[in-house]
């Protein structure tokens, strides 16, 4: 078995809504994921998170500020996140699907009613915080 690997997902708000993609061609496929990756050698999460949502969906996010971890174990594909959340309130540019063959598209989504199924990392936040206070900076 692995080691656990360090993930680090992006929430991004804009007027009072965040990003969200179909998840596809990896683990938890179909499930709706804020844009985010691995946590590269000599990287910072904040680093990563501009790496991330630059690559994946072309926006340019600036400063974002620390938000909590999860801690996700995926006994099917026998993999294990750690994920390190970073919140973005002051992204430019318009969402595009970048990565075709990772995801079916970006939609900003109403915090309250999220699409479903959510990506395992995502879920387990939720359990924690409460992502309409979020959106608001709070």
């Amino acid at each position: 078995m692995s080691p656990p690997r360090i993930g680090v997902g992006v929430l991004i708000f804009r007027d009072g809504q965040v990003l969200l993609g179909k998840r596809k061609g990896s683990h938890g496929a179909g499930d709706w994921s804020a844009p985010g990756g691995h946590l590269e050698f000599g990287e910072t999460p904040q680093q990563c998170a501009e790496r991330e949502a630059l690559e994946e969906c072309g926006l340019v996010i600036g400063d974002c500020v620390a938000g909590p971890f999860t801690n996700d174990i995926f006994p099917a594909e026998q993999k294990h996140y750690v994920t390190l959340f970073m919140l973005a309130y002051h992204a430019t540019g318009t969402p595009e699907c970048r990565e075709p063959d990772k995801c079916e598209g970006w939609q900003w989504c109403d915090p309250a009613a999220l699409p479903q199924p959510l990506f395992a990392p995502l879920s387990s936040l939720l359990k924690q915080v409460d992502l309409v206070t979020l959106s608001r900076g709070n």
